[in-house]
């Protein structure tokens, strides 16, 4: 599945979060996943409600807190993620996330990455919002998240440095960093939270892809002004009649460090899959053959970031056609705790359960027993379940 977000009015995390509850992913999944995060019991609380923003409904969700704590450093924060029983995607682009908060903080007011003390974004409430929405995208089955021209403003806000302009720095760094295009806003005041904006950066290709829409999601801001508030996901199946490419180029004289981030980018640009390959090159040198499969509609982009990012002078593209199976992430019961599986369908039918590595490993490595222990463990749970009818249609990442 992928998605869009239509971003007439800006973006926050609670925004996000109001469009993924809208969409259908229940708010008591949400809990569920945030009750994992190692915080005293009782210090946040969600609540979801139906709410008018001009003409349009949609769903707004509020997060409250109890806590004192406003200033954690990105030490902090990754230990308070990865001390949750989250599935090991969300915690890492959860960490990711705040680690491009720390990256642009650093840069704005002069200091190393480690030394810098998030004030707003590192209370528990925006810790709550980037979790759930990374958390959110996972469940929902969100392969790749696409969104529009993010709409700035003008204007002034109040921050533990004092009055910011608007957009505030860190909006405009992580903006700027993912190369997000703009369009002047609606209406002046903050459009576009740095918690926003880094859920943009993190997550999202600022194309609009060919869909099949399958269903929307409509979330709701907290301020009600003269324009409608609201941040809408589009759900459904890439709708893109050229089908799929694959983009490849030989390389024999590259870094082969730099290939791990060349693969990031490209997977952040949309390819479903990248792949490197062993080859001999002209005059018996040893080479790579780098290849990835994307959707035809972004042919030009993925060319773009091999030609970039590598020593290459030129790739070449070949239209492929493929088959996909149904998939869906379920949560199942073990003698170790509920442990994440990717179930594969056809027909509607499950033919096959299996569990998330990372997930099982982390298991093993805080319960002190083999890996294999608790993936064979995972693997019996999930024979229980091929039987089971569909909760909601879910592709996996």
């Amino acid at each position: 599945m992928i998605a869009y977000l239509d971003l007439p009015a800006g973006l926050s995390g609670d925004i996000f979060l109001g469009c993924l509850v809208d969409a259908g992913w229940p708010l008591e999944e949400l809990q569920d996943a945030l009750a994992t995060l190692p915080v005293p019991a009782g210090s946040w609380s969600l609540h979801a409600k139906q709410v008018m923003r001009g003409p349009i409904r949609a769903t707004l969700v509020s997060v409250e807190t109890t806590e004192d704590t406003q200033h954690r450093n990105l030490t902090d924060v990754r230990e308070l993620i990865e001390g949750s029983r989250l599935p090991m995607w969300v915690q890492a682009h959860a960490i990711a996330t705040f680690a491009r908060l720390a990256i642009v903080e650093a840069r704005i007011h002069g200091m190393p990455v480690e030394e810098v003390h998030f004030h707003e974004v590192g209370a528990l409430d925006a810790i709550v919002d980037v979790v759930g929405a990374a958390a959110g995208l996972h469940a929902l089955g969100v392969t790749t998240l696409y969104a529009s021209p993010v709409p700035l403003s003008h204007g002034w806000t109040n921050s533990a440095h004092g009055q910011l302009p608007l957009p505030a720095p860190a909006t405009l760094e992580l903006l700027a960093a993912a190369g997000a295009p703009t369009v002047p806003g609606p209406g002046p005041g903050e459009l576009v939270t740095p918690t926003g904006a880094a859920l943009l950066a993190q997550f999202a290709t600022f194309v609009q892809p060919a869909m099949k829409l399958t269903r929307i999601g409509t979330g709701a801001g907290q301020r009600d002004p003269a324009w409608p508030n609201v941040a809408r996901l589009w759900l459904g199946e890439n709708g893109n009649e050229g089908g799929f490419v694959e983009i490849e180029t030989n390389i024999d004289d590259m870094n082969p460090e730099l290939y791990a981030s060349v693969s990031q980018r490209l997977f952040a640009a949309g390819a479903r899959d990248v792949w490197l390959t062993p080859i001999q090159m002209k005059k018996g040198r040893p080479g790579v053959l780098l290849s990835a499969l994307a959707p035809a509609n972004l042919e030009a982009t993925l060319a773009d970031v091999m030609l970039r990012e590598t020593t290459t002078l030129g790739v070449r593209v070949h239209k492929v056609h493929r088959y996909e199976a149904d998939r869906e992430f379920r949560t199942a019961p073990t003698a170790f705790g509920p442990i994440t599986l990717k179930l594969k369908r056809m027909d509607g039918v499950i033919v096959a359960a299996m569990p998330e590595y990372d997930e099982c490993q982390r298991i093993a490595d805080e319960r002190g027993v083999p890996v294999r222990a608790v993936y064979e463990a995972a693997l019996n749970a999930g024979h229980s379940l091929k039987s089971s009818p569909p909760t909601t249609q879910r592709n996996n990442f």
